[in-house]
């Protein structure tokens, strides 16, 4: 997959994204990887899946999109900057599910270009869970956005080991070399080792894991980089029905995810 992956940096980008729809069916959860996923998330060990579980499921596919003859831009400098997944309700691992993965979207961005990957698991037809990853390809040098508010007081203190990429990587089969440690993260700019915003969103869920509704959407933006190790503040503040939530370098006060809970929204 990687190879495939390193092979598309030859890609000069485009001007539009490809139609195709891959799709996978009648997909079953196996109880091992729920349950390890779980404990390098955070989550408790139960038959409900997190709404950040499915897209471990669906990252193969989206893999595979992203890798395709007719996707346009090269996977080597893309960054992930935005997740939303809309929950239409509990999903159970007991359920088999049908998934569909599209590119959609491609719009310019004062830093380059902006798309969508949107992945959806349905049951009998009917579309339960919904994940929008948006991606930016870099081509200009505006603002970097990652803002500079105030340091909100952490509800909680999290220290992430060096082996959380490592660990992240082998539930999730996301093994982007910047994620797995200090010598390859250095090829592609980092000082460090950088955990995957996915977990961070996945460890920010899990500690709100009793505070949720059934159904709802969960909207974080990726700002810099969590280096390995990392001591992070974690804050949360209820909001109406909903929560708002962040994730900060303790020392610095540097933001690195925000993010919101809210009433479940179609896409």
């Amino acid at each position: 997959m990687y190879l495939r992956a390193a092979l598309t940096s030859f890609r000069r980008g485009g001007s539009s994204l490809p139609s195709d729809v891959l799709s996978a069916s009648d997909m079953a959860v196996s109880l091992e990887h729920l349950s390890a996923y779980n404990r390098v998330c955070g989550f408790g060990l139960r038959s409900q899946l997190p709404a950040t579980y499915p897209h471990v499921l669906a990252f193969p596919l989206q893999m595979r999109l992203m890798t395709s003859r007719g996707f346009p831009f090269p996977l080597p400098g893309l960054v992930h900057v935005g997740n939303r997944i809309s929950l239409a309700r509990p999903l159970s691992l007991d359920e088999r599910f049908d998934l569909h993965v599209r590119a959609v979207d491609l719009r310019p961005h004062e830093r380059g270009q902006q798309f969508d990957i949107v992945s959806e698991l349905s049951v009998d037809s009917a579309v339960v869970w919904t994940d929008v990853s948006t991606y930016l390809r870099r081509s200009g040098s505006g603002p970097a956005g990652s803002g500079s508010s105030a340091v909100p007081e952490p509800s909680a203190v999290w220290s992430v080991p060096s082996a959380i990429g490592r660990q992240y990587a082998s539930v999730s089969g996301d093994r982007n070399p910047i994620h797995l440690n200090p010598l390859t993260a250095r090829l592609f700019g980092f000082r460090r080792a950088i955990a995957h915003g996915m977990w961070t969103k996945a460890r920010s869920l899990a500690a709100l894991e009793e505070r949720l509704p059934s159904a709802y959407t969960v909207d974080v933006r990726f700002k810099l980089p969590v280096l390995l190790p990392a001591k992070v503040g974690f804050s949360a503040t209820s909001v109406g029905d909903g929560w708002e939530f962040a994730v900060h370098d303790t020392r610095t006060g540097r933001p690195h995810l925000s993010g919101t809970v809210g009433a479940f929204v179609t896409t």
